[in-house]
């Protein structure tokens, strides 16, 4: 017996590309990216607030199911935890906190759950938020459970 191939075909086959894979690689992406472009466009707080990002938790839960936009954005709205993107001029001065800063820009925090005034900006929302409206500074925010 000799061995024929099966196809007498000389074309390649396509290679598919899988339907998920940009997920997975937007997944490995970092999570906050703020060019100086987009940087310009976030408001400056003055006085004594601070602009935070609120966390936004992974599309993908560790069962591997993909989480429905409305429910990350209620999410976010509800998150307690948050990095700081910029301090105004009189954040944590010395008369008020003669200890020094609580916390500084790109440490992540944790404030009351809705707290801070809410502005929408291309791509989600960040917060303004009182120096005093801090509650503590964590490593990781993802360390912390988020309940929705």
């Amino acid at each position: 017996m000799s061995k024929e191939p099966l196809s007498t075909s000389t074309q390649e086959v396509p290679k598919h590309k899988p339907a998920l894979l940009d997920k997975i690689e937007a997944e490995k992406k970092p999570e906050v990216d703020l060019s100086k472009k987009e940087a310009s466009k976030l408001p400056e707080p003055t006085g004594w607030r601070l602009l935070v990002l609120p966390f936004k938790m992974k599309e993908k839960t560790k069962g591997g199911l993909y989480l429905g936009q409305e429910t990350l954005e209620r999410q976010q709205v509800g998150s307690n935890c948050g990095m700081v993107l910029k301090m105004g001029p009189h954040c944590y001065d010395k008369e008020r906190y003669p200890e020094g800063p609580w916390c500084k820009k790109g440490d992540w925090v944790i404030f009351a759950r809705y707290a801070g005034s809410r502005i929408q900006i291309d791509g989600g929302e960040v917060r303004l938020l009182n120096d005093d409206e801090i509650l503590a500074t964590i490593e990781n925010p993802e360390d912390i459970f988020h309940q929705y």
